[in-house]
């Protein structure tokens, strides 16, 4: 091979680096707690009222006659209309949406009732988290092997609420409500109220009980070293009957690591930053770091503006009282976060401004009257690719399809795709408890 010089003229060496268009341009954005009192149902809540944990959980929207009452006048007719009839045909979840969230949904939306019901209905976060009926596929609502356990998480059960599905981890659900109901929730068939629709599965076990015979059945399977505490939400268990759990948990010296997921570090920071709570997280935290257990809070973002001020203070929080990471599971869903640069936008907000660590993004599982969230396999396959190169690696985040029966893959971990029908085929390498 015969070898070739490149001339370099002394005179550029040391000059400003070439500048290259970019598929993506980064550019630092700081974060901002978009001012509630736009919104005249909540004109003339104090900062104060705002931080209050229980002010925010009190003042959720839960129905349309409050949501009329939040927006006044801003929201027409139509999108009501729209609400009422998703929520008496299609919807699986019930409306539960903390001020805290509600506020994030268009925040710089004119204030004319016409500009105001468009940039609503054009909200990512409102898109997800207050669906309508015409947001969904009105031909192809519904997957073919659309199912409300759509993971099979119940038929893995070990005991009422406890999941075994991989060998070495177990998933607790302790509680079937969340402090926030998103419309695409993969646990819709137990978590939250019944819907016109669908009658929700009941945990008919007291909490008390349901939790002896989850540390029991972990005592009893040493080969289980990972707990991911769920439900729900852990943030809707009252702290002091999750400390008890979480430090019988520590006292299993087969355990080694804890994950807390809560939506509410996003949805409602305000519940992480009560003393009480970041009191009691400090004495886990520091028993775990003691015994040397990795204690981590996984949470749920899926959009750039969901990454608020509080939020970033509530994860720092965390992160200062001893919790060894914070972590984000996002969900991809199409009219909220499918292109590359909603994706990269969320990942920076997260790692480089609240230190939340982009970890997984799901594809949207097969719930029912989901098909218009949800994206192709080689969709995401070329998002993977296109986040590439931007993020740390170990803030990238992987890009996952959770397989029935089997789990999480990542998108190119597929044995065989037949993209013409859309079909894919995925191993595993483990039994279940099934």
């Amino acid at each position: 091979m015969t070898a070739v010089e490149i001339p370099v003229d002394a005179a550029t060496l040391g000059a400003a680096p070439v500048s290259f268009d970019q598929p993506y341009e980064y550019v630092r954005r700081t974060l901002v707690e978009p001012d509630w009192r736009r919104l005249p149902g909540w004109a003339h809540v104090t900062d104060a009222q705002w931080r209050d944990a229980q002010w925010q959980r009190v003042n959720c929207v839960k129905s349309i006659k409050q949501l009329r009452a939040v927006t006044g006048d801003l929201i027409e007719d139509r999108f009501y209309e729209d609400l009422q009839a998703d929520q008496a045909q299609l919807a699986t979840m019930s409306m539960l949406i903390p001020p805290q969230m509600f506020n994030t949904m268009a925040p710089h939306a004119p204030t004319t009732p016409a500009a105001f019901t468009e940039a609503f209905y054009a909200d990512p976060i409102r898109h997800y988290m207050l669906p309508v009926r015409s947001d969904r596929d009105p031909i192809w609502p519904n997957h073919p092997k659309a199912s409300r356990d759509s993971l099979h998480e119940t038929e893995m059960w070990v005991a009422e609420g406890l999941t075994h599905r991989y060998p070495t981890k177990v998933l607790a659900e302790l509680v079937p409500t969340c402090p926030q109901y998103c419309g695409h929730c993969t646990r819709m068939d137990l978590v939250g109220n019944s819907t016109p629709q669908f009658d929700k599965q009941k945990l008919l076990l007291k909490p008390v009980d349901r939790q002896d015979i989850m540390i029991d059945y972990i005592k009893a399977h040493p080969g289980v070293r990972d707990i991911v505490v769920s439900g729900g939400d852990v943030a809707n268990v009252p702290w002091r009957q999750l400390e008890t759990f979480l430090m019988r948990l520590l006292d299993i010296d087969t355990i080694r690591d804890i994950r807390l997921a809560t939506k509410a570090l996003a949805g409602l920071p305000q519940h992480w930053l009560q003393p009480s709570v970041v009191e009691g997280v400090e004495r886990v935290a520091r028993t775990a770091r003691r015994r040397g257990v990795n204690l981590a809070i996984h949470t749920h973002v899926n959009h750039a503006n969901s990454v608020t001020p509080l939020v970033a203070e509530a994860a720092r929080t965390m992160l200062e009282v001893g919790v060894r990471d914070v972590r984000n599971q996002g969900v991809i869903l199409r009219g909220v976060n499918a292109t590359t640069a909603d994706l990269l936008d969320l990942c920076f907000a997260l790692q480089g401004e609240a230190n939340i660590l982009p970890y997984y993004f799901y594809m949207c599982d097969m719930i029912p009257n989901a098909e218009h969230w949800r994206i192709a396999l080689w969709e995401a396959q070329g998002l993977q690719h296109a986040m590439m190169g931007y993020l740390p690696g170990y803030a990238t985040p992987r890009l996952l399809c959770d397989a029935p029966y089997v789990g999480k893959r990542w998108v190119h971990q597929q044995a065989e795709y037949d993209r013409e029908r859309g079909i894919s085929y995925w191993t595993k390498n483990y039994r279940t408890s099934i």
